[in-house]
């Protein structure tokens, strides 16, 4: 009986032990599979990597030096003795030795070049190779990093291969994490023995996992101390090398480690490291640096060379010394690196976007185009149309006049709020786009989510629509601007009101517009009909339904800035909607052009009547409701724009175009209070302030065939003649001009006889 039961006992430890060895078995091979199914496949989640334009130089070039200086401040190049090394410069009074770095752009890879650019007053007159002393036509700078589309961890990394990691790193790291990881299978007794003896001794600079075993957790594990987790690890390490080679090992912990915090975004990898402390490609690193990067690897935030000199200099002089012992150095190079300072920059290179709008409207544009989880995965390169300069300029003018206005006004500081976006008129490339006063805030983007009443910004659609139809309105068409009564079932009646709180009678079409008078537009409007206006605000470019209210008409609809700029950039480009664009190209990870974002345009406006209007907003800055903007800016930039001010002075608007450049702004609070400033006060103090510092050039319009200029008596929109009072010279569409003079015009009496006298005494 005894000897049954302990047969019995020993079947069922047996069975256990067959069923453990079973589950073992299982359990391998489910870790088996884990660790081939990722790392023979994308390993990493790799960012899209947003860059802005970049800064083409060439002789003829308007540009300040100060401007050239804050590029290369951006783009991170350091100001050295002699400017011999890609990504440094120096100054030499007027002329600045340059050295680029090399750079692969959508057309290919461009190389170093060493140059000199000289200055003349304000613009670039030579431009010469350094060592052949031959003239260059252009030199393009590499693109400034302007942000990027993270993965969810916020993980960022450079990939770099096994071959681009100088020799001194590798050394430094078996040095110190790992001596005999060329010896062992994923785990290491020795090393582990040992380091246990040195733990115990007080001694140990060394940890007892092998490489391969701190990749498999960094990697696939948790940071969980239990001795569940690591007999996984070990197991793993040792799968791990039965599969793949020591390179692939090595280069792919070279790659995965973790190195310190930027923000909110995670430095991984050496070659990502490299750049944020050192501002230097991983092959370029020297031998006491890549000592430091080993040496943080015990506690990136502990050891951190910014935050912590003291501690990390100790650490890199710790790690020499273990190349020391390993036989990697001699003790002669020992003392001359352990001697270096650390050569941290100052600055690192910017990983959260200082742009955190324009990356914002960027990434919603890739959206339309791309899953957003291969913009957080694959490493696209993305290249805008950010122009820093305009950007810079827009920033500080936002800031600068709220803070203005505020102690002017006596409107507690941080009260107002604003946003702008700079686009060219003739490409709809977006230059510039500030969110609101603190232009680092990552958070809500006023120029793409703060949909406001637009106020009179909405008039000149009103009017165009009006133009469109030659044969009933010109600009010379006298409107009526008298009270208005409009009765609405289910509603109030609709009585709009005039700014100044008056009615002017007949005033012409173009007046109207000049002075922004509510009541004659909106009587212009209702004869048109709501909808057929509503219509020609999507035609040029708003791409959703707004509601055709009558009180539409003066601008209660909502919109955002960028839906503003939008509308204006199809007036300011001739009638040619193109949509706003803040991307050219994508590229992949390895250089290849995956997409090209062309223009894209259509007329949807005929050139007359858009014509007509551009005159009028240019009659709007000259001697309307923007005629302080045409008191501070020269008067040969023929600006052409509008104001627009809300109800109970609750949003600043104003949009404007010169020859080259569009800009809306609008100011406002975003608890929706009265701010007391109109479009003139508030916005459009911001927008001059920007065009004053951004040069731009004067706006020309192209005579067409179809239209003539006559002189019109303003009361009556007769004919006149120059010379005559309250004459003006207008624009007409061919056949559509008056036939009728004034009493000063053509075929009068008056004029008769005072050509009779002309041809006598001539």
């Amino acid at each position: 009986m005894m000897a049954k039961r302990k047969f019995n006992k020993i079947k069922l430890f047996a069975m256990i032990v067959l069923a453990g060895l079973f589950v073992a078995g299982i359990y391998t091979i489910y870790l088996d599979f884990t660790i081939r199914e990722r790392f023979e496949g994308k390993r990493f989640a790799l960012p899209a990597r947003v860059y802005a334009r970049p800064l083409e130089i060439y002789p003829g070039l308007q540009l300040e030096p100060a401007e050239l200086n804050a590029e290369l401040a951006l783009l991170g190049y350091r100001q050295t003795a002699k400017a011999d090394e890609p990504g440094t410069y120096r100054w030499r009074g007027r002329e600045l030795d340059l050295t680029t770095r090399t750079f692969v752009f959508g057309d290919g890879p461009q190389p170093s070049t060493a140059c000199v650019v000289r200055f003349a007053d304000s613009q670039i007159v030579a431009l010469t190779d350094r060592f052949t002393e031959s003239n260059l036509d252009l030199v393009r700078l590499d693109p400034a990093l302007i942000g990027g589309i993270y993965p969810g961890e916020n993980e960022d990394r450079v990939l770099v291969k096994l071959d681009e990691v100088p020799q001194s790193v590798v050394e430094a790291l078996i040095a110190v994490e790992d001596r005999r990881f060329y010896q062992h299978h994923g785990i290491d007794p020795r090393g582990i023995a040992r380091a246990l003896f040195m733990t115990l001794s007080g001694k140990s600079v060394q940890g007892g996992s092998t490489l391969t075993q701190q990749l498999i957790k960094n990697f696939y594990l948790t940071s969980e101390r239990t001795v569940r987790r690591k007999l996984t690890e070990m197991v793993m390490a040792v799968l791990l090398e039965m599969h793949y080679s020591k390179e692939e090992i090595l280069e792919t912990y070279l790659n995965e480690v973790y190195l310190g915090q930027d923000g909110n975004r995670a430095i991984h990898g050496f070659g990502l490291a490299s750049a944020y402390f050192f501002d230097k490609p991983l092959p370029h690193l020297g031998l006491s640096e890549g000592a430091l990067l080993v040496g943080m690897l015990k506690g990136p935030a502990y050891y951190s060379p910014r935050k912590h000199p003291k501690r990390a200099m100790e650490r890199r002089n710790l790690v020499l010394a273990q190349m020391v012992d390993a036989g990697f150095i001699s003790e002669q190079q020992y003392r001359d690196f352990r001697a270096t300072p650390l050569g941290v920059v100052d600055r690192p290179p910017r990983g959260t976007s200082p742009y955190p709008a324009f990356v914002d409207l960027v990434h919603r544009q890739l959206q339309r185009d791309y899953r957003d989880e291969d913009l957080r995965s694959e490493g696209l390169q993305v290249f805008t149309t950010l122009d820093p300069q305009v950007q810079r300029i827009a920033e500080k003018s936002l800031q600068d006049r709220l803070a203005r206005l505020e102690k002017a006004r006596d409107i507690g500081s941080g009260t107002l709020q604003g946003a702008a976006v700079v686009t060219a008129n003739q490409n709809a490339e977006v230059l510039a786009c500030v969110g609101g006063r603190d232009p680092r805030f990552e958070g809500f983007n006023r120029v793409l989510d703060a949909r406001r009443p637009v106020g009179s910004l909405i008039k000149p659609v009103v009017f165009l629509t009006a133009l469109q139809h030659p044969t009933r309105y010109t600009l010379a068409t006298l409107l009526d601007d008298s009270p208005l009564t409009l009765k609405q079932p289910g509603a109030e009646d609709w009585m709009p009101q005039n700014y100044d709180k008056r009615f002017h009678g007949n005033v012409p079409l173009r007046d109207a517009l000049m002075h922004s008078y509510n009541v004659a537009t909106a009587r212009l409007g209702l004869a048109l009909g709501v909808d057929s206006v509503m219509a020609n605000v999507r035609r040029l470019g708003l791409d959703r339904e707004v509601p055709a209210y009558a009180s539409g008409l003066l601008g209660v609809n909502a919109l955002s800035p960028l839906e503003v700029a939008q509308i204006y950039q199809s007036i300011a480009s001739g009638g040619f909607r193109t949509p706003l664009r803040a991307i050219r190209e994508v590229l992949t990870a390895e250089g290849d052009t995956l997409q090209r974002y062309p223009l894209n345009v259509e007329q949807v406006i005929e050139p007359g009547p858009n014509y007509l209007l551009t005159t009028a907003m240019q009659a709007v800055v000259h001697e309307g409701t923007a005629q302080g903007l045409y008191n501070r800016l020269s008067p040969d930039l023929n600006v052409a724009g509008k104001t627009g001010t809300t109800d109970d002075y609750r949003d600043s608007w104003f949009a404007g175009f010169t020859g080259d450049s569009l800009a809306v702004v609008w100011v406002g609070r975003d608890d929706n209070e009265s701010t007391g400033l109109t479009g003139a006060s508030g916005a459009m103090a911001v927008w001059g302030d920007m065009m004053v510092s951004m040069d731009p050039l004067p706006l020309v319009l192209s005579q067409l065939d179809n239209v003539e200029r006559l002189w019109i008596d303003r009361s009556s929109g007769l004919l006149s003649n120059e010379g005559c009072p309250d004459a003006v010279e207008l624009p007409f569409i061919v056949g559509s001009a008056p036939t009728k003079s004034a009493s000063c015009g053509p075929g009068s009496m008056g004029n008769s006889i005072k050509n009779w006298f002309k041809r006598i005494f001539q």
